[in-house]
Parts: structure tokens; C-alpha cells; sequence
């Protein structure tokens, strides 16, 4: 049988075809290149090595799905999933059975084949997990979508990637519905709704599967449709608002299982690891390590909501080993009010990134038991791409010094081929002197397939044979990056990407504003919050708190600003507003602090608006 290597496409499509079992022939896109060369399954063999050849006995496609068929195997008996609420705990032999039946059912009953496209809207609880298996071994692709999101953004989400099922967590069933109302509404037939219920309720659902009685319905011998090249796309990530409308990023099978080991071997984790899980599963399938866990046998400690006291209490019950979350979770830990702290039974290993930790918060959270181990990466990359390989020579300097080198992006892991720091339009290396900044740029396994329906962003995303970051940064002389500013204005608020374009767009349709710029803001709480600078038309008068509210009730609560300056814009001589000064402003403002109200030349601003 011969395949064809399609080398003219870069429009992330995958030719996928029926076959019962995996295959050793690999079908992939590459971007660069016209011709279409067709290979046979001897092909790789040459005339000098006429006995060396690919075939089922040697080659097997890489993809995540394995991981649970080991762990049913090696780990049958060991515990892979605790959720404290409804008191649900099951083993890797249980999971393997439950993700099997939920596969089946997705093919038999809700006719799902391959390429289909199946969403999720759900905190971390038990069925996510179950989700990032049992998709996949349907042959279909998971698209995990930000629960923080409103019902308009959700509704352009599930249309873009074209979802045929959504699968609804009871707590965000009134968002979902509020979703599925506008795409109806624009003559789009909605994905089928799938309701999640993971604790008792007094509420009935009508007219629509529910996750357990689907999931019961399935057959636990489902043969599972293994991808038919490891460069099939496993799941959809949309990146958290770096544009307008966020572009969907695709993860293939392959990249997803490299990425799951380099991320738990990055995170120092051995055999057994007991997880807690603060880190949202939408992000990066949790940082790939929803599928990592399975691969060490470990145990995921479920978490509906993070609270301090719900950290503290779950690592004392569960003998929590290992955690991650944004320096916004970890500002949470440390400032939690002693009557809610616990001891911890042992060193915590706690991965932290999405913006560089504080190093004072860094101090705390060791200074209260925890290891921090920091990492870099992007949503392109499959999460983690970069960590801060500690040196043991560094345990000697002086505190001050070692925290400052902690907050280092470092090096990358083991399964990124290169990462470095280059001149964005010459692509030369900057010098490694600590000093001279350039664009962080990846290569290798672990980087994206591409940005979905988006020929244009993914060909200049994978300009001159790198993926761009858009993240600006110097590499020190002994090869560490540290990462210095954003090469766009992205604000970075608990863990997510806020577009300023998007809401300054928010503010110009207030009939008020004539002119505003939006910045990023330090927070004590949230790393950063957007702070808007407005200057209002002749005649009216609109105050801080009204503004607000209005971005408030028209986009994600997260996305609106905190804090509004009212005063004339500096431009330059072209008319364009100088973000620069702006930034400068706000930085000098200082962190934010809660409801306080301060004077600013002609006018006022808010802060610690809830």
C-alpha cells in the first residue's frame, strides 16, 4: 500500500482514512514545498540497507492513547482519579474501561467519525480527564474551551472549529444554552449537547444525553481508532485572546506525546505521583500533563474551584506531591490567612509560568514548603517548551541572587530540538551577553501543526523555518533565556492573554470616548489588569466606575479594565498614540490595591473593581 507525503498543503488538513488497526505508514503536510511524492512502504529502505525497513514490528505511531493502555496494565490497581465532592475515585484499570465505553458511544450512539471535532466546556472534574482519552480513541479531535469566556465568544469558538458535540459541565449549562441560542440564531446548526452532572442535583435534564447515562451505553470492547499517522491533530487549543478573535491551535498526536513526557520529567515527577489539579485543563490539555500522569501511573486530585483553603486541605488529605498553576495561584497560596494554612506533609514540586513569577512570591512559597520549578512556553509549543534547569552550584549564592536566576525562562526540555533567541527580520542569533534582546523562536517535535483555517498566521508564525513567539528576551552567557517584554501589547492576567485591540474596541463604541489606549497594570493578585487611558468627547462627562461596568457588560469579565486614566493621548508626529509613555505611566502607578480612589491630573481612576 502507498501513501502520498502531500508537501503543497499548509492548510492543517490531515487525509485521514478507515483502518483497523495502527499503521506504520505515515501521511503528514508539510508547508514549504510544491511537489506531491508519493512513498511506499519500502521506501524508506535504500539500495545499501535492502533489508532495513519500517513495518508494524518496529514502528508504532506516537500518540497519548498508549499511555492509558499501559497504565491499565502496569498501574491496574493504583488510583487515577480522586474528586472529594461526590466522593469518586477510580483506578487506571476503571478509567481505561469508562474512557473505552465513552468512545464507543461517541461513534455508535452520537455517530462521531474520524477528523469530527468534539468540545468541551468544564472545570477540572473527573469526565475532562476521562474526555482527553476517550475523544481521541474515537478518532475525533478535542477542543477544550475557556470557561471564562462569554456566550459570544464560545458561540465564534464552536463555529470556527466546527464542533459536532459539546460536552457541558451542569455549572456553565445557562452559558452553554446562551451559546447554542446565537449560533441557532445564525442559521448554524449547533454542536448536540451532552450535560456533565458531577454532583447531586435537584435539577432535571430534558431532552439531552447526560455523561454518565452516555458514557453506560458504550461497549467496553470498543476497538480503539488509533490515529493513522502520529501527525494526526489530537486536540484544538484556542490561544486565550492574543487577537481579536483567538486563533485554534492545533496539536497533533505526536507532539502531544512528546510534550506529555518532556513535561513530567521537567516537573521532576517519578513513578506514582499524587497531582493536584489548580492548573485548567483547557490550558494546553492542563500543560499535556492530563495525559502525562497516565504514562506514570499517577493519581489527578480533582479540584472544581481553587480556593487556598481547598490547596491546603487537598495536599494534607491526598499527600499531594506535585501541582502547577500561574503566578497568580501561587500569590493565592502565599497570602492565604493562616487559619486556612495547613503543614505540608512534604516538599510540594509546583510548576509555575504563563509570566514570570515575582521572585519575592518565589521566596514565600518555598519559605512555606513548596518547590517552584518555572517553565516557559506557549500554547504553539504544547504548552511547556522552556524551564529553569537548576544548578546545583546555585544552591551557595546568596538568596537574592538565586531567586533573580529562578525567574529565568532557561533552557528547553528534552523533546524541543532548539530554542533560541534571534533578530526577527535578519533571523541572525543575538549574542549571548544577557543584554541583547531579540525574538524567542522554537524548532522541533513539540511545536504546533498550525493555527486552524489560518493559512496566513500559520505560514508567518513558521517564517524562515521557526515558530515566532512574539516573546522579546535575552539569552545570558551560560545559554539561558530570560524573557524581557512583549513584542505585541498582550496583557498577562492570571494565566490569560488579554488583546488591548479588542478592548479598546469595547471602548470606542461608547459614544463617549473619543479616544483611549489600553496597557497593562501591575497587580498583587492577577500579575497584571488592563488599565485604560480614555479621553472623552466635548460634552460629556462619564465617569471611571460607568466605563467599567460597560466593558464589564460587554466582554469576558477578566478582559476589562481595572483602572481608567482620563487624559489627552501622546502621539507621534503621525498620529499614531505612543503605547510606550502610556506603559510607563501605568507602571509607575504602581500594583493595584483594592477599592481605592486616587486623583490623576485631570481626572481619576479606579482600582480593585471585583
Amino acid at each position: 500500500m502507498s501513501v502520498h507525503l502531500l508537501k503543497d498543503s499548509s492548510k492543517l488538513c490531515i487525509f485521514n482514512q478507515l483502518q483497523p488497526k495502527r499503521s506504520n505508514l505515515i501521511l503528514l503536510c508539510h508547508h514549504h514545498h510544491d511537489e506531491v511524492e508519493s512513498l511506499s512502504s519500502s521506501s524508506s529502505s535504500s539500495s545499501s540497507w535492502p533489508s532495513i525497513k519500517s513495518c508494524d514490528a518496529n514502528y508504532v505511531a506516537l500518540t497519548p492513547i498508549s499511555f492509558l493502555e499501559r497504565a491499565a496494565n502496569v498501574f491496574s490497581e493504583r488510583t487515577s482519579v480522586i474528586y472529594g465532592p461526590s466522593s469518586i475515585t477510580y483506578t487506571w484499570e476503571q478509567t481505561h474501561t469508562r474512557c473505552l465505553k465513552l468512545a464507543s458511544a461517541l461513534v455508535h450512539h452520537l455517530g462521531i467519525s474520524r477528523g469530527h471535532v468534539v468540545a468541551t466546556l468544564a472545570p477540572n472534574v473527573p469526565a475532562i480527564q476521562e474526555l482527553n482519552f476517550a475523544v481521541p480513541m474515537a478518532g475525533a479531535v478535542l477542543c477544550s474551551l475557556n470557561t471564562r469566556l462569554d456566550s459570544a465568544m464560545l458561540s465564534t469558538l464552536l463555529m470556527h472549529s466546527e464542533a459536532k458535540i459539546i460536552f457541558v459541565d451542569q455549572q456553565f449549562l445557562q452559558l452553554a444554552q446562551e451559546t447554542l441560542s446565537i449560533i441557532s440564531s445564525k442559521n448554524t446548526k449547533p454542536p448536540l449537547l451532552v450535560v456533565i452532572i458531577s454532583e447531586k442535583s435537584n435539577n432535571s435534564i430534558t431532552n439531552t444525553w447526560d455523561y454518565e447515562s452516555l458514557l453506560e451505553s458504550g461497549d467496553r470492547d470498543f476497538a480503539i481508532r488509533w490515529p493513522i499517522t502520529e501527525f494526526d491533530p489530537i486536540s484544538i487549543n484556542y490561544t486565550s485572546g492574543t487577537t481579536s478573535r483567538p486563533k485554534g491551535v492545533v496539536f497533533s498526536h505526536r507532539g502531544a506525546y512528546l510534550n506529555s513526557i518532556a513535561t513530567f520529567l521537567a516537573h521532576e515527577m517519578s513513578t506514582l505521583p499524587i497531582y493536584l489539579w489548580t492548573v485548567p485543563t483547557f490550558h494546553c490539555n492542563g500543560w499535556c500533563m492530563i495525559w502525562g500522569l497516565a504514562a506514570v501511573g499517577g493519581t489527578n486530585v480533582c479540584l472544581r474551584s481553587v480556593s487556598p483553603k481547598e490547596i491546603f486541605e487537598s495536599i494534607s488529605l491526598y499527600k499531594v506531591t506535585h501541582m502547577g498553576g500561574a503566578p497568580t495561584v501561587l500569590n493565592m497560596i502565599v497570602n492565604t490567612p493562616s487559619c486556612d494554612q495547613k503543614p505540608l506533609p512534604h516538599k510540594v514540586k509546583i510548576m509555575t509560568g504563563g509570566s514570570p513569577p515575582p521572585p519575592q512570591i518565589i521566596s514565600r512559597m518555598e519559605e512555606l514548603g513548596f518547590g517552584v520549578i518555572h517553565f516557559y512556553g506557549l500554547t504553539e509549543t504544547h504548552g511547556v517548551g522552556t524551564y529553569c534547569l537548576w544548578k546545583p552550584e546555585w544552591d551557595s549564592l546568596p538568596s537574592d541572587e538565586r531567586l533573580i536566576l529562578k525567574a529565568r525562562q532557561g533552557v528547553q526540555h528534552l523533546c524541543v530540538e532548539e530554542v533560541d533567541v534571534r533578530d526577527s527580520i535578519t533571523m541572525k542569533k543575538v549574542p549571548a551577553d544577557g543584554v541583547t534582546m531579540g525574538e524567542v523562536m522554537f524548532r522541533g517535535n513539540t511545536v504546533m501543526s498550525g493555527y486552524l483555517k489560518d493559512q496566513k498566521a500559520t505560514d508567518e508564525a513558521f517564517r524562515g523555518g521557526w515558530f515566532h513567539s512574539g516573546d522579546l528576551a535575552v539569552k545570558h552567557p551560560d545559554g539561558y533565556i530570560e524573557v524581557k517584554d512583549r513584542s505585541k501589547d498582550i496583557i498577562i492576567s492570571g494565566g490569560e492573554n488579554i488583546s488591548t485591540i479588542e478592548v479598546e474596541t469595547v471602548l470606542y463604541s461608547l459614544p463617549a470616548v473619543l479616544e483611549a489606549a489600553v496597557v497593562a497594570r501591575p497587580d498583587n493578585y492577577w500579575g497584571q489588569t488592563p488599565c485604560a487611558f480614555v479621553k472623552l468627547k466635548e460634552g460629556y462627562d462619564v465617569s471611571s466606575q460607568q466605563i467599567i461596568n460597560f466593558c464589564r457588560d460587554n466582554l469576558p469579565h477578566y478582559m476589562a479594565p481595572r483602572t481608567v486614566i482620563f487624559q489627552d493621548l501622546p502621539k507621534t508626529s503621525t498620529g499614531k498614540i505612543q503605547k510606550s509613555i502610556l506603559r510607563e505611566k501605568a507602571e509607575a502607578l504602581g500594583n493595584l490595591n483594592k477599592h481605592k480612589y486616587i486623583k490623576f491630573e485631570r481626572g481619576e481612576y479606579l482600582v480593585g473593581v471585583k
